[in-house]
């Protein structure tokens, strides 16, 4: 909601202490606060959850004498949708509930905004009837649009199947050549894909399914007989639907020509890429391409160049994890690692780690492949082995333009590593990833690529170890009681750093960087789950990051020159304080942000 003036805010006070939404206690405290962190106050209420968006729409809705609806649980009928459309909604953050006397019924954040109303009831061609409702209510309903994506993928496909199944690459080819000033004005308004035929109006549809679902990846597999689509959301691939065979070289072929690669090479494997507009936000997508036995495969990853968060908090990094990498990033030279898997958000950290540190006094230059996200005040360098800038060659010249931190995005050989060693040597900051299962796993990992270990000790100085997990939807939480097994398992992972009486949880809490802490001694313990939705599959929505971070000490310097396995090195840390993966899951389901059998699936006893 948009700044009210102090008249309009007075009023809203009133009405909702009237109302019975909020004591005068309560308001005149919250009025202390915010005052005291400089907020405005209506929006500290919400944040505060002193009261609701739902119950500051309706008393802003009282005051202007617009009626309000509350659409959190509301569903409104498919051809009701149709009435207004999508893009239209969106930018206006209104939404049609149905038809009243000849008058569209229509759902408005801002309903007082007479502007906004003429234009949509010049738009749709016939008057309104405008109810005022919150954001949360509106966005819900918008995602019934979404509902009515995998109808419009069907109808894209089926609309003329046989002239989808009859167009060769080389009149797909011919047709955006033929279009390239049309894509071209396109692109500068924000469209990256010209819907001027069936194939093209399809990919469309299954990209905008995709970003509307907070798919990461999109993978589109020929089969003997048909062609399968499956998109990956919050780390689970799940099929959204199935085309004929005859779509597959047509669909292959404009997505070549889209990410600028070859159409006629079909025998080796190609990388490309480009941007789309997915309601008004730009997501630049990745594309690569494989043989396989049946045609060939095409994985596209989605990145939301506006919708991803480089604060460490957000990302799931509490207590002494958060401390470790603070401290970490403010020395002046030396290495910090992280490592995982294919997809745990590697790449992710070492953004939330420069946005730490980034400043106009320092000169960060990074070394990737590809450039994920595009930052301001950062010198980013994509790798391109086509002409010799792999990550060796592009590290020697890095250093040559006097650089305070260096981010290399992943260490793949001897040579990069040697590199890096010898930067951080030289009084730079490095940030790089590795591929290992563990924290501890990164040391004996840069021994087997020939690094010597006394210089291993001497310039790894914090290392970090993630796995992602899925977040219960915070719409659909419930809270129940452990069972018996899920108690034991749950005091045996956190042990000592459950606090053992009342007394001394708050020093354990903020230890660990939560405001709370069940007791050591407890029967049971509450956790959380979602409930299973077609928006919450599992009950999940979105994903976290669970982390393991410890700092090189002198024992474990100690360890790395005697060669210590990644058991023994974990083992030291540990005693030194270090909260592995498994137990930050731990700490986090009891804390409500996801459930004990995620942080099992990605973090068991064998892989923490």
């Amino acid at each position: 909601m948009s700044v009210l003036s102090a008249k309009t805010e007075q009023k809203v006070e009133e009405t909702l202490v009237a109302g019975g939404m909020l004591t005068e206690e309560k308001l005149a405290e919250a009025k202390k606060l915010a005052e005291e962190k400089k907020e405005p106050l209506i929006g500290f209420l919400v944040k505060n959850k002193y009261i609701t968006d739902e119950q500051l729409t309706k008393a802003n809705a009282t005051i202007t004498k617009v009626p309000y609806v509350n659409l959190t649980a509301a569903k409104v009928d498919p051809d009701v949708l149709k009435l207004l459309p999508r893009d239209i909604a969106e930018r206006y953050m209104a939404v049609p509930l149905g038809e009243m006397q000849h008058r569209l019924v229509v759902a408005m954040l801002d309903a007082d905004n007479v502007q906004a109303v003429d234009f949509l009831s010049n738009r749709i061609g016939r008057p309104l009837k405008v109810y005022a409702a919150s954001e949360a209510g509106i966005r819900q309903i918008l995602k019934q649009y979404s509902a009515q994506l995998g109808t419009q993928m069907d109808e894209a496909f089926k609309k003329d199947l046989t002239q989808v199944g009859n167009e060769t690459p080389e009149d797909i080819e011919k047709a955006a050549k033929a279009n390239k000033g049309k894509a071209d004005k396109a692109e500068k308004a924000g469209i990256t894909i010209v819907q001027d035929s069936p194939i093209s109006k399809a990919l469309s549809a299954v990209l905008e399914f995709a970003a509307h679902n907070r798919a990461s990846d999109v993978h589109i597999e020929p089969l003997e007989k048909e062609v399968k689509i499956r998109c990956r959301v919050d780390g689970v691939l799940r099929e959204i639907m199935r085309l004929p065979k005859n779509t597959e070289p047509a669909l292959i072929s404009r997505i070549k020509i889209l990410a600028n690669l070859k159409i006629d090479e079909h025998r080796t494997p190609q990388d490309g890429g480009f941007t789309v507009m997915v309601d008004g936000k730009g997501i630049d997508l990745r594309i690569a391409i494989a043989p396989v036995v049946w045609g060939e495969q095409v994985v596209i990853r989605l990145l939301d160049k506006t919708g991803t968060s480089f604060k460490l908090e957000d990302m799931g990094y509490t207590g002494r994890a958060l401390r470790t990498i603070r401290k970490g990033v403010q020395r002046p030279n030396g290495m910090i690692l992280t490592s995982g898997p294919t997809g745990s958000g590697k790449s992710t950290s070492l953004y939330a780690l420069i946005q730490e540190i980034k400043d106009d006094s320092i000169n960060i230059v990074t070394l990737e492949d590809p450039v994920e996200y595009k930052m301001d005040g950062i010198n980013q360098i994509q790798v391109n082995s086509e002409v010799g800038l792999t990550f060796a060659t592009g590290l020697r010249s890095i250093l040559r333009q006097d650089p305070d931190v260096v981010m290399v995005g992943e260490i793949r050989d001897k040579e990069t590593a040697q590199l890096a060693v010898q930067a951080a040597l030289t009084g730079h900051l490095v940030f790089s990833t590795l591929h290992t299962n563990s924290a501890a796993g990164i040391l004996p990992r840069l021994l087997d690529m020939g690094v010597e270990p006394f210089l291993i000790a001497s310039t790894v100085h914090t290392v970090i170890g993630q796995r992602l997990v899925r977040r219960i939807a915070d719409d659909t939480k419930q809270p129940y009681k452990s069972s018996a097994p899920e108690t034991e398992a749950i005091k045996a992972t956190l042990g000592k750093y459950l606090p053992p009486s009342a007394d001394k949880m708050p020093a354990y809490a903020k230890d660990l960087g939560y405001k709370s802490l069940p007791l050591s001694t407890e029967s049971a313990y509450t956790l959380f789950k979602g409930t299973d939705s077609p928006e919450t599959p599992g009950g999940f929505k979105g994903r976290m990051g669970l982390y393991e971070v410890f700092e090189i000490s002198e024992a474990i310097q100690a360890l790395i020159m005697k060669r210590a396995t990644s058991t023994q090195i974990e083992q030291a840390a540990e005693a030194e304080g270090m909260i592995n993966m498994r137990m930050d899951g731990y700490l986090k389901a009891l804390d409500g942000k996801t459930t004990l059998a995620e942080v099992n699936r990605v973090a068991a006893e064998d892989n923490a």
